[in-house]
C-alpha cells in the first residue's frame, strides 16, 4: 500500500454518504423493516477503496450485499456485524489491517460502534452496495462508501468476496469430552475430516483466499481451540495442501487465543471480556463469546479450480458449540457467495447473569451430526 501512495494517477475520488440533503444534520437514512437500501451504486472500472458504517443495533439482524458488474447474485454476504469482523451481535473496539471498529460499549450487545473496511475492492462495470434491514424494526444507518476510478480492469485483477457461515450448534460427536483427555484424542483423517471438518470456505474458479474471522459461543464450557485448520486447493487429497496444528495456531496465537488485536491476527471479541463474572472463568475459557480473525496478506491460499477452507471443532470435531465466520477472497470473477440462514436462526446464543446458556429452539440451526471417530486411545 504505501509503496503506491507517493504515485500520482490518473483517477478521480468520489464518495456515497448518508449526508443530509436538506442540508440540515440527519446525516443518517433509515431503513424500515424488510427493506433494502442502495447505499452506493457505482460504474466501473473503478474500487471501492473504503466503508465506514455506525449504527446503534442490528449487528446480525442486517445483511451487507455487494454485486458486481449487474451478475444476479451478490459476491459479498454476510451479517453487518461479522462481516467487519465483530461476531455475537457484540461491539467492541479493535484494529487490524482490513477492519477496524472503535465503540465506547466494549463487549456489549447491540450498541453504538464505528466500523471500518480497507479491503480494496475493484469492478470493471459496476459496484452495487446494499443494505437489508430484516429486523423487525426500523435501523438507523450512518454510512460512507468512498471509491476511485480506474484507468482500466487488466484480466489478472480480482474481485473481492465475503460470504458467511454458520451452525447453531455444531454437532460434535462428543460435546461432554474433556479437551486433550485420551477419549478426545481420535483420528481425523481423509475424507472423513473432509466431510465432517467445519466450512469455512467452498468455492469454485481461479483466485486466492485472504483469510477469514471465526466466532465461537463456548456452549460447552471447554476449551475450544483444539481444532486444526485443513485446506484443500484445487480438489480433495490426502493431507489437505495446508494442514494446521490448532484453532488457535491457525490464528497465529498460541497457549490460547489472547485480547490482542493485531494487524494481520488477533481477538476482535476476546472472550476473557465476555465471561459475567471473573470466578466462573477457566483456564483459556470457559462460558463466553470469541471472535478471531487472521489474514493472509503476504501468503494468499492461490486456487485454480476450487478451494476448501475448514477447521476441526475441538480435535476432531467433538465439539458442539456455536460456530460462525466470514471467509474473504479474491477472485477472477464474480461468484455467488452462499445463502445467509434466516434471521432467528443466526441471532447470538444468550445467557442469564449467572453464566447459564439460554437455550432458544427457534435461533437453532444445528450443523450435520458428526459420528465418533473409529480407532485411537
Amino acid at each position: 500500500m504505501l509503496n503506491n501512495l507517493a504515485l500520482i494517477r490518473n483517477r478521480k475520488t468520489g464518495r456515497s454518504s448518508s449526508w443530509d440533503r436538506t442540508g440540515r444534520n440527519s446525516d443518517y437514512w433509515i431503513i424500515p423493516p424488510g427493506e433494502s437500501a442502495v447505499l452506493a451504486d457505482i460504474p466501473g472500472p473503478a474500487q471501492i477503496t473504503h466503508i465506514w458504517m455506525t449504527q446503534v443495533e442490528h449487528y446480525r439482524e442486517c445483511l451487507l450485499k455487494i454485486t458486481y458488474d449487474d451478475a444476479p447474485f451478490p459476491s459479498v454476504l454476510a451479517p453487518l456485524g461479522d462481516f467487519f469482523c465483530l461476531g455475537h451481535s457484540i461491539v467492541n473496539s479493535f484494529q487490524s489491517a482490513l477492519f477496524s471498529a472503535t465503540t465506547y460499549f466494549n463487549y456489549q450487545f447491540n450498541k453504538p460502534c464505528a466500523l471500518n473496511c480497507y479491503a480494496p475492492m475493484p469492478f470493471a462495470k459496476r459496484a452495487r452496495v446494499e443494505l437489508l434491514n430484516e429486523s423487525g424494526q426500523p435501523h438507523r444507518q450512518y454510512f460512507y462508501v468512498d471509491y476511485e476510478t480506474l484507468e482500466d480492469f487488466p484480466p489478472d485483477t480480482g474481485y473481492f468476496h465475503a460470504e458467511f457461515r454458520h451452525a447453531n450448534p455444531f454437532s460434535g460427536w462428543g460435546p461432554g469430552v474433556t479437551v486433550n483427555s485420551p477419549e478426545a484424542d481420535l483420528p481425523n483423517l481423509q475424507r472423513q475430516a473432509w466431510e465432517n471438518n467445519y466450512v469455512i470456505l467452498e468455492t469454485q474458479g481461479r483466485g486466492h483466499y485472504i483469510g477469514c474471522n471465526l466466532s465461537v459461543t463456548n456452549i460447552t464450557r471447554n476449551w475450544w481451540g483444539e481444532g486444526d485448520d485443513m485446506i484443500w486447493v484445487d480438489g480433495y487429497k490426502w493431507p489437505p495442501d495446508l494442514h494446521g496444528t490448532g484453532s488457535e495456531d491457525y490464528f497465529n496465537h498460541g497457549g490460547g487465543m489472547q485480547p490482542e488485536a493485531f494487524l494481520r491476527n488477533g481477538s476482535s471479541v476476546f472472550e476473557g471480556g465476555t465471561i459475567p463474572s471473573p470466578e466462573i472463568m477457566l483456564y483459556r475459557g470457559d462460558s463466553g463469546y470469541q471472535t478471531s480473525y487472521v489474514f493472509h496478506l503476504e501468503n494468499p491460499v492461490r486456487f485454480k479450480r476450487e478451494i476448501k477452507a475448514t477447521i476441526e471443532v475441538g480435535h476432531a470435531n467433538h465439539l458442539a458449540n456455536q460456530v460462525s465466520s466470514v471467509a474473504y477472497w479474491y477472485a477472477a470473477r464474480p461468484a455467488a457467495a452462499v445463502s445467509v440462514p434466516p434471521v432467528a436462526q443466526r441471532l447470538p446464543v444468550r445467557r442469564d447473569n449467572a453464566g447459564n446458556w439460554l437455550g432458544d429452539p427457534l435461533r437453532e440451526r444445528p450443523g450435520r451430526p458428526v459420528e465418533r471417530p473409529a480407532g485411537g486411545g
